[in-house]
């Protein structure tokens, strides 16, 4: 069971509000323990390289949690691993090593792939080989209750019949869920729609054993297992790309509540899909982008980046060009932080010297259903800021430091996106030409500065800018 949370008094937090799909509507966030969220997300099932549609849902995510903590409120982060399924059986044949190993390896992966993306860790990261008790038992009474029956092969699946809400995440009634829908055939189902709780199977190394005899959990059933022992029944929010709500979260909604007579969460939120020239990201298109091939070209700050410019619930297009259009952005951020820098080096401010209005600003779009783009919008708009003041010499040293410190914090708190990369250290070499260039700038030898003008930008690749502040380098691109 969850730990129990105290219900003395409630924190002080911000409003929250939230497309949830289980209504289908912008509501405020209410949420059951005012002390602690419990938010639950689906993990992915690791038999393959993690792609840009895992890093689109968990960027997401993280975005939501960070919103959530920065509002205020205290949060339980659960994210699982379906580290069992057919697809890792065959990969695992293929490579011939067990299912497990072949699992863990690509959760390392992933961790290899996602850390880079600034994305939080989760508190609890439940794997199902880890919770086949809870699985038995939950499917066990949902049995006894009525709403499962065991088949003669073994299997054990949720007669979808019996639960009068089915249906009502997808807002589709039975008929229309019958129809092109990702519904499992098998000859053992008493109705089409009715799905696998438990899996017979003798596999080596993936099969336990049950009342129904060995096998293995079907796909849904973890997930209501796991939740419920980490978050308990019901909990706050549960989150995942848009195609889990059908089957997988209106099974799970099924599943859970027939068996605890309880609601199952109180919020659903989707992500869109990721998109190349307007289809969806798949393998079987041939359309697939692995992280590690796309870092290849591009920085893991760059692809954050990009991940946010389009809201969480639309399509976001995958493309070269939509890329380096999220670098040239970054880069943006990058310049007015460098000419911060420049101005007032690299004295720190207290983060408890000034209210920040940027962050208030930023929060604000965030806690509107975590809208990135507002609050990317409202960085650019603070480089512009920069520039403006820059040319105009309006900013002193302490002004420059409280105004970097101020939006690399929010940048880094709220959205998990770091600026400026680092600060650029010129070779010494290159200051000491720049010196005697302005030497020779002031005392008006232009030939000599411009020689060494050339000099700077063949030798170094820098170039030399004059500004209402002094004489500055900066790099060619």
């Amino acid at each position: 069971m969850p730990p129990k949370i105290s219900k003395q008094s409630a924190p002080s937090v911000a409003d929250v509000h939230l497309t949830n799909t289980l209504s289908g509507r912008l509501e405020k966030f209410e949420p059951i323990d005012p002390a602690r969220v419990g938010l639950y997300v689906c993990g992915l099932t690791p038999y393959d390289s993690t792609h840009l549609g895992h890093a689109r849902c968990y960027v997401t995510f993280d975005l939501v949690r960070r919103t959530f903590e920065a509002a205020g409120y205290k949060l339980t982060h659960v994210q699982n691993f379906t580290d069992i399924d057919d697809k890792i059986i065959a990969r695992a044949k293929e490579k011939k090593m067990s299912p497990f190993a072949l699992a863990t390896n690509f959760m390392e992966e992933y961790f290899e792939a996602i850390d880079p993306l600034n994305v939080l860790r989760a508190h609890h990261y439940p794997r199902v080989t880890q919770h086949i008790r809870e699985i038995v038992d939950l499917t066990d009474r949902l049995v006894k209750k009525g709403f499962a029956y065991p088949a003669e092969n073994g299997d054990v699946y949720f007669a979808v019949a019996r639960f009068a809400g089915y249906g009502k995440l997808s807002k589709r009634n039975t008929e229309e869920l019958l129809s092109g829908a990702r519904v499992e055939v098998s000859p053992h189902k008493k109705d089409p729609l009715d799905f696998a709780l438990w899996k017979a199977s003798a596999e080596e190394g993936a099969s336990w054993e049950s009342p129904w005899g060995r096998g293995r959990p079907g796909w849904h059933i973890e997930c209501s297992a796991m939740s419920s022992k980490y978050l308990g029944q019901p909990f706050d929010l549960h989150g995942g790309g848009q195609d889990l709500i059908f089957p997988h979260h209106e099974n799970e909604i099924a599943q859970s509540e027939a068996a605890q007579d309880t609601p199952f969460a109180r919020y659903f939120m989707h992500n869109g899909f990721v998109t190349v020239n307007k289809e969806k990201m798949s393998k079987s298109l041939g359309n697939f982008f692995s992280l590690k091939d796309i870092y290849k070209s591009f920085p893991p700050r760059v692809v954050r980046y990009y991940l946010l410019t389009e809201h969480y619930r639309r399509p976001l297009d995958f493309s070269d060009a939509a890329l380096q259009e999220a670098a040239a952005a970054l880069s943006r951020l990058d310049e007015a932080a460098e000419l911060l820098l420049f101005i007032g080096g690299t004295g720190k401010i207290s983060a408890a010297e000034a209210k920040s209005i940027l962050k208030e600003k930023m929060l604000a779009c965030l806690t509107r259903d975590f809208h990135s783009p507002s609050a990317l919008a409202l960085l650019q708009e603070w480089a512009g800021r920069v520039f403006d003041a820059f040319k105009k010499r309006a900013l002193s040293a302490e002004a420059a430091q409280q105004s970097l410190h101020e939006a690399s914090a929010c940048a880094r708190s709220l959205l998990g996106i770091e600026f400026p990369a680092l600060p650029r250290e010129h070779p010494k070499g290159a200051l000491a030409l720049l010196h005697e260039r302005e030497r020779h700038r002031t005392g008006k030898k232009f030939q000599e500065a411009d020689a060494i003008r050339r000099r700077l930008l063949e030798e170094f690749g820098l170039l030399a800018e004059d500004t209402p502040y002094g004489p500055r380098l900066k790099n060619k691109n």
